[in-house]
């Protein structure tokens, strides 16, 4: 197959996520099955997708996602998009069909010499049609149904899924739903809702669904905004889900960053790298490593200075850990009307969180809720709900952060209050002091202004 001129990948990852197949890209592809599977695209590499064939990567890098393919030898042609045909009412049933094993005279050795000869997969499924005893006696819906079963079994083709989240949640979950947690696009679209994610926003994240809400979230942001998560490793956490996103490496490491819970403490004091990259006498793979350390650990204190500074949007959690621990450490970085959104694949566990948060005045309004979602078949003169559905996604527990202050209104004091302690801590008193002065002068005004108003409204009441 002609490879189309395309512009080098640089060029062509001028977004968050790049619009064409490059090399190092993990690729889905949907096949004739409706199943879905992903393969990493590496450039005069080799791919395989079982009895569908073989074909060269290269075939595939620089071409827009969606098309579908045909493999013919090791080489791929593109697939004019199919157009859906209406289905015509007949008088035929089905009621006197008996499907035994000899209405099918075409037999299992004969269909294999034909694949073996090279023979199309359209023309064996015309030779079975051909040969079938009772498949003039069908309803054409029958006859459709058939020859989609015969295509989804002997046809080579496949096509290439655009990597949005809405695909890669719908891959995962009907691969192994366990890892992201019951997680469903519906579910997922509804707690990116709930907290209000949107490009410029800053949010916290407690992501065990293998990635999938730190990747949903990043979607949304577009390469703008901050996130950081908190996870249970050492090291940078292996999201198998933000695999599939594809998304540029120097934009996620500008807006995302990694804690883990140690380190999310602000007592705990991280090691500090030794700079000693120009020291003499040093080799220059030493240098090197310790290069890499000391930017580490300068990512480390950067991550959580900015965690500790506070005023983020929203907290989303999708842990096994206890949700109401990790409010209690993580609650004080969450900025006024607040969105906190907690995911869980039982009811039992929100619902406890939801009796306790109703008992503390720093929560609004916490609600649960449980999405459903139908599938329908959509088709000409066919459309229907599908016979089988998933039982749930999960459930969700929402609510508002607000301040339990009398002071509401001096909402930056109140945000500040951290601050203030840690410079008071450190002997500098300066800030607070000119703070604490300005709340308390507005306060002794308001406080003179009332007992005026009562002074006045007792000279002016008539005397008996």
């Amino acid at each position: 197959m002609d490879i189309p001129d395309c512009e080098d990948a640089t060029s062509t990852l001028n977004s968050f996520k790049a619009t064409t197949i490059q090399s190092g890209h993990t690729v889905l592809l949907r096949l004739p099955s409706g199943e879905t599977k992903g393969f990493k695209v590496e450039k005069d590499a080799t791919v395989s997708i079982g009895r569908v064939g073989s074909f060269r990567a290269n075939e595939l890098i620089g071409h827009p996602y969606g098309l579908t393919y045909e493999v013919r030898g090791k080489e791929l042609t593109v697939q004019p998009p199919c157009t859906l045909q209406e289905v015509e009412e007949t008088d035929a049933t089905n009621e006197l069909i008996n499907d035994g094993e000899f209405v099918q005279p075409l037999t299992l050795g004969e269909i294999e010499g034909l694949k073996k000869s090279g023979v199309h997969a359209s023309d064996i499924i015309k030779a079975q049609i051909e040969q079938h005893a009772n498949y003039s006696m069908k309803t054409e819906y029958s006859k459709e149904k058939y020859r989609q079963r015969k295509e989804a079994k002997y046809s080579k083709t496949f096509s290439t899924v655009e990597p949005t989240i809405y695909n890669v949640c719908d891959h995962w979950f009907k691969k192994d739903q366990n890892r992201i947690r019951d997680i469903r696009p519906d579910t997922l679209s509804q707690i990116l809702n709930l907290a209000n994610v949107r490009p410029g926003g800053r949010y916290i994240a407690v992501d065990e669904a293998s990635g999938l809400l730190v990747s949903a979230i990043l979607e949304r942001l577009g390469g703008e905004g901050r996130l950081i998560s908190i996870c249970d490793v050492d090291s940078p956490p292996a999201y198998p889900v933000m695999t599939l996103m594809n998304f540029r490496k120097d934009v996620v490491t500008n807006i995302h960053s990694s804690l883990n819970w140690a380190t999310a403490q602000e007592d705990y004091t991280p090691a500090v790298a030794q700079e000693s990259s120009s020291e003499v006498g040093k080799s220059e793979r030493h240098r090197i490593r310790l290069d890499k350390r000391k930017n580490a650990a300068d990512t480390l204190l950067n991550a959580r200075e900015e965690l500790f500074a506070g005023e983020y949007d929203a907290l989303l959690i999708a842990s096994d850990y206890d949700p109401l621990e990790i409010l209690q450490n993580l609650i004080p970085y969450v900025a006024g009307s607040g969105s906190i959104v907690v995911q869980s694949p039982f009811s039992q566990h929100l619902t406890e969180l939801q009796s306790k948060l109703r008992l503390d005045p720093s929560y609004l309004a916490p609600s649960i809720t449980e999405t459903w979602l139908r599938r329908y078949q959509v088709l000409p003169g066919r459309t229907h709900p599908t016979m089988n559905t998933s039982g749930s996604g999960g459930f969700l527990l929402h609510v508002i952060k607000v301040y339990d202050d009398p002071n509401a209104s001096k909402v930056s004091s109140h945000r500040q209050s951290k601050r203030r302690k840690k410079e008071a801590n450190e002997g500098d008193l300066s800030v607070p002091q000119t703070l604490e002065s300005n709340v308390m002068t507005e306060l002794e005004e308001e406080d003179m202004m009332v007992a005026d108003q009562a002074g006045e409204t007792s000279d002016t009441e008539p005397t008996s």
